[in-house]
This record gives structure tokens, sequence and C-alpha cells, in this order.
């Protein structure tokens, strides 16, 4: 019994190791990408996530919503609370149905992340998550024209303590965060020594 575990420890360490020895560039490269996109590109987003609200775009919109879900770094846990902020502040439900969609569904991290499978993979997985956004937004927009569709009473904004004023200084604390537990470090650098 202890040989089988063994032998299957061995066997699963084994495949762990080539496939993060494969996979590694492509994720350090998205924790890159996507916490700049966090730092110097996020409020810009949702400003103008905001600004085409305004501009009453109709169907057009709901596909630009869906487009800058999948610009915002944000992951599903993220997006709710903005999301709700949005509502907030008057946008409507089909265009932060198609945002959440999409966000939730892919980010500039996982894009990145997905490049590993080649280009034709990681275009398929785009051009999908844009149309499911869209179909999202354009379902709501149908089906919920005189009645809300969200309900976000009970959530309340989020804090933010990504707020340096300093865009290097916020950048390098995001990720540095991550580097700042001791178990992770352990992990990487026992890792690095197998």
């Amino acid at each position: 019994m202890i040989d089988a575990i063994k032998s299957w420890l061995v066997y699963f360490w084994y495949y762990f190791e080539i496939q993060f020895s494969q996979i590694f560039i492509y994720w350090a490269i998205g924790i890159v990408i996507g916490s700049i996109i966090s730092v110097f590109a996020k409020d810009k987003i949702h400003k103008f996530f905001l600004y085409i609200e305004k501009k009453n775009l109709g169907i057009l919109g709901i596909f630009i919503a869906s487009l800058l879900g999948i610009l915002s770094p944000l992951c599903m846990y993220g997006t709710i609370p903005i999301a709700a902020s949005f509502s907030k502040k008057g946008m409507k439900d089909d265009m932060l149905a198609s945002f959440m969609m999409s966000s939730i569904l892919l980010n500039p991290q996982l894009l990145i992340h997905t490049s590993a499978l080649g280009v034709k993979v990681m275009l398929i997985r785009l051009n999908s998550c844009i149309l499911v956004g869209f179909i999202a937004g354009l379902l709501v927009r149908i089906f919920y024209k005189k009645k809300s569709f969200f309900k976000f009473e009970k959530l309340y904004e989020i804090h933010n303590h990504d707020v340096d004023p300093n865009l290097f200084m916020r950048l390098l604390k995001n990720r540095f965060l991550l580097f700042s537990r001791n178990s992770f470090i352990c992990f990487i650098s026992n890792v690095c020594t197998w």
C-alpha cells in the first residue's frame, strides 16, 4: 500500500513539474500584465464604462461593455462589488450583465495564460467570451426591459486599499503583497530547487 502511494506521488509530482515548467512563463507574464492593467488602466476602463452608458448606444453599448469586461483585470469576486457600485450610479442592467459575464469568463491574465495553448485556442476563447457576454446583456435587455434584473441592495462598496498616489508604488504593493506570504516563498523556493 505504501509503495502504491509513493509511486502515485512520484507520478503526480513528475507531471506537475512538467506542466508547471511549461506554463510558468505564461503565468508570470499574465500576472505582470494583469498588475499593470490593474494599476494603470483599471480606473480608465471603469470611467469609460460609465461614459458609454451615458451615450445610450443601445446594442452597441452591450457589445462594448462585453469588451470592457474582458479588459478589466477583475475576477468574479471583484466584479460583483464593482457592478454593484455601477448599478448605484445608474448603469443599465443589460450593460452590467454583459460586463460581468465577460469579466468573469476572461481577463488579461487568463488571456495570456490561454495563449500557452496556441493562438487559435486563445482567439476562440476570446471570441467566445465576447459573444457570451454580449448574449447575456442582450437577454437581460430583452427579458428584463421593464424590471430590475440585479438585486444589489444587500451589497455595499468595498473599501479600496489600492490607493497609493504614486502609480509605480501601487504596482509594487499590488504584486509584492503576494510575495509577503512566507508559505508562497517557501513553495517557490522548493519548486526551484527540485
